[in-house]
């Protein structure tokens, strides 16, 4: 103990070790404490700012790939604070170059403990580089159907029909089928309706012509196609094919077959349904 106060005791440049210990240090230490919180919250602020910018670009013109730019927005929100970090470590008198080559000697590493996860990184970068999708499409991926809310580095968000949240891995979303309902802006909706072999076949495909074509998500360019595809054990079956935009299929499609039942049940035009006739043995002495 009494060594141990005859070193603090030693004076330099006139002042006691103690002394200097008790203000110098602890003051450079606060000093740096203080620097270093700065720099992180200013790398949080910048970082966010630029990725929004950036986000925003993608926003302000329709014919920009709002995914794309918030793939960006990501990758240079995530930059920002990795220089922030090297600006720390050097506050506290750490040598960057040095925890660069660490940090490269660990890389591979970490790659083998981490393959998952870089595995998802490297999907997320594919997708947003090929654009099988995007925010906003209505997509089915790996039998999860639904409309696609976020697609991040690690993985994408579809929210159901039922506006539930599906969570799909970006290797998973990659290494799957995917069938995109919103690629392209038209599809050609189909049904088949089935009339009896006794009904009108011209009347009855005049009568669903009409029902269907006079509904405005028809178009008429490319023409529709109707015509008498299969004949059935109990009905003659009209197949019918008309285009409309992609955003009207689902309720077009739906409804059309509440209309053309209701046009053919008015126009006097039967439509079957399964029947049996079942014979019966009369019993002896009857």
């Amino acid at each position: 103990m009494e060594m141990m106060n005859e070193v603090l005791s030693y004076e330099v440049a006139g002042k006691s070790l103690r002394e200097l210990i008790s203000l110098e240090l602890v003051a450079g230490l606060l000093g740096n404490v203080l620097s270093a919180f700065a720099i992180v919250i200013l790398g949080f602020i910048v970082g966010g700012w630029v990725a929004r910018r950036i986000r925003g670009i993608g926003g302000r013109y329709e014919h920009l790939d709002v995914t794309l730019f918030n793939f960006l927005g990501n990758i240079a929100r995530y930059a920002v604070l990795a220089f922030a970090g090297l600006f720390v470590l050097n506050t506290f008198g750490v040598q960057t170059t040095s925890v660069i080559a660490v940090i490269g000697a660990a890389g591979l590493a970490i790659g083998l403990a981490l393959q998952g996860t870089l595995s998802n990184v490297a999907a997320g970068v594919m997708i947003v580089l090929f654009r099988p999708i995007k925010v906003g499409d209505f997509a089915d991926i790996g039998g999860q159907m639904g409309t696609v809310k976020d697609i991040t580095l690690n993985f994408t968000e579809l929210a159901t029909v039922a506006n539930v949240q599906v969570i799909i891995p970006n290797s998973k979303v990659w290494g799957n089928t995917i069938v995109n309902y919103s690629a392209y802006p038209t599809r050609r909706a189909e049904w088949t309706f089935g009339v009896s072999y006794g009904a009108d076949l011209k009347k009855a495909e005049d009568i669903i012509r009409e029902t269907i074509m006079s509904d405005p998500r028809a178009h008429t360019d490319p023409e529709p196609f109707l015509q008498v595809n299969n004949l059935g054990d109990f009905s003659v079956d009209i197949l019918v094919r008309v285009w409309c935009n992609a955003s009207d299929y689902f309720a077009f499609s739906t409804d059309m077959k509440r209309k053309v039942k209701e046009a053919l049940d008015a126009g006097g035009v039967e439509i079957p349904f399964p029947t049996r006739t079942v014979y019966t043995a009369a019993a002896n002495g009857d």
